[in-house]
C-alpha cells in the first residue's frame, strides 16, 4: 500500500510540473504572425535580415544570446525598455512571440 501511494504522488507531482512547462510553451506560427504585425517595423523578425531599427536587435541574434530562455523573453516583453515603445501583450502572445523567437536560435 505505501508503495502504491509513494507512485501516485510521483505521478501527481509528475502531471503537475509537466503540465506547468506545457502551460509555457507558446505557438511560434502564432509568433510570427503577431511579430509581422508588431514587430517588423523595427525588428528583423526573419533568421538573416537586418532590423530598419539599429536599436532593435535581430530576433535571430536575441535567439541565439546564450542562456535565453522562454521564460526570459517572456519577462523582457512585459518590462520596459527606453529604446522600445510600451507593448501590452497577453500571456499567450507573449508566450507566442517568445516560442517564434526561440524556434530561429541556431543548432
Amino acid at each position: 500500500m505505501k508503495h502504491a501511494l509513494e507512485m501516485g504522488i510521483a505521478l501527481l507531482v509528475s502531471a503537475i510540473i509537466g503540465g506547468a512547462a506545457l502551460a509555457q510553451e507558446g505557438d511560434a506560427r502564432a509568433g510570427l504572425t503577431l511579430a509581422q504585425d508588431t514587430c517588423a517595423a523595427c525588428h528583423a523578425i526573419r533568421r538573416g535580415q537586418q532590423s530598419t531599427n539599429a536599436s532593435a536587435p535581430a530576433f535571430d541574434k536575441i535567439a541565439n544570446v546564450p542562456g535565453m530562455t522562454a521564460i526570459a523573453l517572456q519577462a523582457s516583453l512585459q518590462t520596459s525598455h527606453r529604446s522600445m515603445p510600451n507593448l501590452i501583450l497577453s500571456t499567450e502572445d507573449r508566450r507566442n512571440v517568445a516560442a517564434y523567437i526561440l524556434s530561429l536560435k541556431a543548432n
